[in-house]
């Protein structure tokens, strides 16, 4: 007798699951149906009574009775099921090795359109990949290929070790760091985890983007220690900015300001708040010869950029690469006062027809209020705007249709008159 609980949602309430949301929360379930250990009795109760254990493939129901597909419950999370695939669950567990190993060969085998083994990028991007959760970082340095992974959702940390399995057999690793340490797992019931797995290696090693040389730190940096997102952006940017005077903000680790040295700029200025990263930004500057072009200033960037407006500062191109200044929809007003300001500040300081590159890597400051508030900047700032190009993250973020979150990075290059 097959006892899968099965998780039925609420009318109306199955439409985004239907074309794609990968998600359930905890407000659309109108009842669970399970089976009491050693019974064959069907129990309907709310999600509250439910006692099924968290970790455990649960089927997803329509009101109507339609399947939709199988997932992992954690009643920890206002996100109770993150859906795993379409297959029902007898399906799945059949051979779990087998199931989760596809899963990582095809994300693998995606990036392989694109990038060469040679490069660095990401491998698994969560949902967008149907492992939710999961965040997969390739490095490669001196031909050794480094893997950075987070677990940050139960619905992918139960299946772990298959998981590190299939990665080891396909990637064959030097090397695999863990940085399961976001805080975002506390909200999952889980434990923050990092460090080695397996042989420990030197955990600050360097890479090569567009020919730029980076160092990466997997202990102390952000993220999986660098933003791999940004490359063909950084890439595209460096075409711009042959003979320009260049301010590069919020800058991390340096690498826009070294692509645009790398592109032929006569002078760069690099800046972030943080004096770990314009320690790093030094270090990358000298990797790469660029000390005759390229300074970082260690600043706050909003004060800066009023500073350099009121001695009269210009440039030929400004980029504007912040941190997500929400991570909340109810902070969305907040965060459009912030990129406003950025924004208009650095219109003002571009010369006549000069580029400003712009970007937003917040899920919740979506497209539409990332261009409405570029309308405003210019408006306020009296500037004209030319878009000349709207951009995302590179083709190791897949985007996932009916899924929007992971659709996060807007990048736009304006010319500003």
């Amino acid at each position: 007798m097959n006892k899968t609980t099965r998780v039925f949602l609420k009318k109306k309430e199955d439409m985004e699951v239907s074309q794609g949301f990968p998600w359930v929360y905890d407000n659309e379930i109108a009842e669970v149906k399970w089976y009491e250990e050693d019974s064959s009795e069907l129990k309907s109760t709310s999600l509250s009574e439910c006692l099924v254990q968290d970790g455990s493939i649960v089927e997803v129901y329509a009101n109507t009775g339609a399947f939709l597909g199988s997932g992992v419950i954690n009643k920890n999370s206002k996100i109770t099921v993150r859906l795993i695939g379409k297959e029902h669950k007898d399906k799945i567990e059949e051979n779990l090795d087998a199931y989760f190993d596809k899963l990582v060969r095809d994300a693998v085998n995606i990036r392989a359109l694109n990038f060469s083994p040679y490069d660095s990028c990401r491998l698994i991007f969560g949902e967008a990949d149907f492992l939710p959760g999961l965040i997969v970082d390739r490095y490669v340095s001196d031909s050794n290929v480094y893997l950075v992974v987070q677990f940050l959702a139960l619905a992918t940390d139960i299946f772990r070790v298959q998981i590190l399995n299939s990665l080891k057999n396909v990637c064959k690793p030097y090397g695999i760091y863990e940085r399961s340490d976001d805080k975002v797992r506390e909200k999952e019931g889980l434990p923050l985890r990092s460090g080695w797995i397996g042989a420990k290696r030197e955990s600050k090693i360097q890479i090569t983007e567009n020919e730029v040389k980076l160092e990466v730190d997997f202990e102390n940096g952000q993220k999986t220690g660098y933003f791999l997102d940004q490359k063909w952006n950084r890439e595209r940017v460096s075409k711009l900015c042959k003979g320009k005077r260049v301010l590069d903000t919020f800058t991390h680790t340096g690498a826009f300001g070294l692509n645009a040295v790398r592109g032929g700029a006569k002078e760069v200025i690099s800046v972030d708040i943080s004096e770990d990263a314009i320690e790093m930004v030094n270090r990358n500057i000298a990797l790469n010869d660029a000390a005759s072009k390229m300074k970082a200033v260690c600043a706050d960037v909003f004060d800066l950029l009023k500073e350099y407006e009121k001695n009269d500062e210009k440039f030929d191109v400004i980029i504007l690469d912040p941190p997500a200044f929400t991570k909340s929809a109810k902070l969305i007003q907040k965060a459009y006062g912030g990129y406003k300001e950025i924004n208009l500040r650095a219109m003002r300081l571009l010369h006549e027809g000069g580029i400003l590159v712009t970007c937003s890597c917040s899920y919740y400051f979506d497209e539409n209020n990332f261009y409405s508030m570029i309308m405003h900047a210019a408006k306020d700032s009296h500037k004209r705007v030319q878009i000349l190009e709207k951009r995302g993250a590179a083709s190791d973020h897949p985007l996932l249709s009916g899924y929007p979150q992971s659709e996060y990075l807007k990048c736009a290059i304006c010319r500003v008159l």
